[in-house]
């Protein structure tokens, strides 16, 4: 098939449609839902889904949706997946398509992804000629509630089998439509723990007669940070970062207890084991030097996302293809973020991208989780047709909807 260029390509599948789908994405923004909540933008989804064609799943993962089109005789498959779950944060910006829900608002923009994998399922079914199987998966819950892995669990790759999977997520900073990718790992494993220190009280006059909770907790938030210093390989990456320390309520009692809560984050799997052991030795044991017993809580939460060599390759080709090279950065930064389409990279080989936003003064350049924070609509055409020249070159054919 002749490889048209972008501008033509853009205009023939998108752009007489694309106000469709800003329309769509505000909709979206003005009535955001929460993890595993989102059954009004999944009706949304499934609904449309259905009217252009597509064989329509709801409720894996409680509120998912997962749309298969099949078209010739390959038994090829590949997969592309967009999350729906807002955020509880209060919007700021009086936008006429702000929330509708006070303490809810689309921080992160996946009403965008939403909408841009909703544009692309239409000009896929419309007008890409392809051969195989394309499932789009729309997923709740990515907002630490692990929706990615709720929904592989329930099946999605028994059910839906893909060779690859491909997902995006817009980037504030990055030039408004430029394309980013990262082979390997990407962004970070993200773990949580709790420490609790158990001591004994009294009277600040007489703190010889106590063991000082505080003290302990001064001294572990201290200690913690040689783990990254003395610990951890130097060219590797690690954070620990103690967000908050409790206790005490008078000035002049010496607390009996504290309780700590830790961010862990690495991008090398090796270095995430290291940090738990270290962590949990280090609170135990500076704590006991002090006379006070310490307990550590953890809790594992998103994995290392690593993106696999070839599906990068293939998906840095397709952007520089359709964009031109000076839209693409083919080797990012690995970013200490967590994203739980780790999970997928973990089962089925593919790429974790980014396509950026907004930078300087462009619209869209305020980060995300930020109450002043907006999707920028202008980025929703090249993201549709990224993912429409995506299957055509990953399922190639002749066989087309036209």
């Amino acid at each position: 098939m002749a490889v048209p260029d972008a501008a033509s390509y853009l205009s023939r599948s998108l752009a007489t449609r694309v106000g469709e789908f800003i329309t769509l994405r505000r909709d979206i923004h003005q009535h955001p839902e929460l993890a595993y909540e989102e059954h009004r933008t999944s009706e949304l989804v499934a609904t449309r889904l259905a009217a252009w064609g597509y064989a329509v799943d709801r409720g894996l993962g409680g509120t998912g949706v997962v749309g298969t089109l099949r078209r010739g005789s390959s038994q090829r498959a590949i997969g592309l997946r967009a999350d729906m779950d807002a955020l509880p944060i209060q919007e700021s910006v009086q936008r006429p398509w702000a929330s509708v829900h006070a303490g809810r608002m689309h921080a992160c923009g996946h009403d965008g992804h939403t909408a841009a994998l909703l544009a692309a399922a239409r000009a896929i079914v419309e007008d890409a000629a392809f051969d195989g199987t394309v499932h789009l998966i729309f997923q709740p819950a990515e907002e630490g509630q692990a929706g990615a892995a709720r929904m592989m669990a329930e099946g999605l790759f028994e059910r839906f089998p893909c060779e690859r999977i491909f997902a995006l997520h817009n980037q504030p900073g990055l030039p408004a439509g430029h394309f980013a990718f990262r082979a390997g790992p990407t962004m970070a494993s993200s773990d949580y723990a709790t420490i609790h220190l158990q001591g004994k009280g009294g009277h600040g006059a007489m703190p010889h007669q106590t063991a000082d909770a505080v003290v302990a907790a001064a001294a572990i938030v201290m200690a913690l940070q040689t783990i990254v210093a003395r610990n951890v390989d130097p060219l590797h990456t690690a954070v620990v970062t103690v967000g908050a320390l409790h206790a005490g309520e008078a000035n002049n009692v010496v607390a009996d207890q504290a309780r700590m809560e830790l961010s862990v984050r690495a991008l090398d799997p090796s270095v995430r084991t290291l940090l738990k052991r270290r962590i949990m030795e280090v609170a135990t044991q500076q704590a006991a030097s002090l006379g006070v017993a310490a307990s550590v809580d953890w809790r594992d939460g998103y994995p290392v996302l690593v993106n696999d060599a070839a599906a990068t390759t293939f998906a840095t080709q397709v952007a520089t293809e359709l964009f031109g090279p000076e839209r693409v950065i083919t080797q990012i930064a690995p970013i200490t973020a967590s994203e739980d389409f780790a999970y997928m990279l973990q089962e089925v080989p593919g790429c974790y991208f980014y396509v950026g936003n907004g930078a300087g003064g462009e619209p869209g350049a305020c980060a995300v989780h930020n109450p002043q924070y907006d999707f920028n609509d202008a980025i929703l055409a090249p993201a549709a047709a990224f993912w429409v020249r995506l299957v055509e070159r990953y399922l190639p054919g002749r066989v087309s909807g036209v």
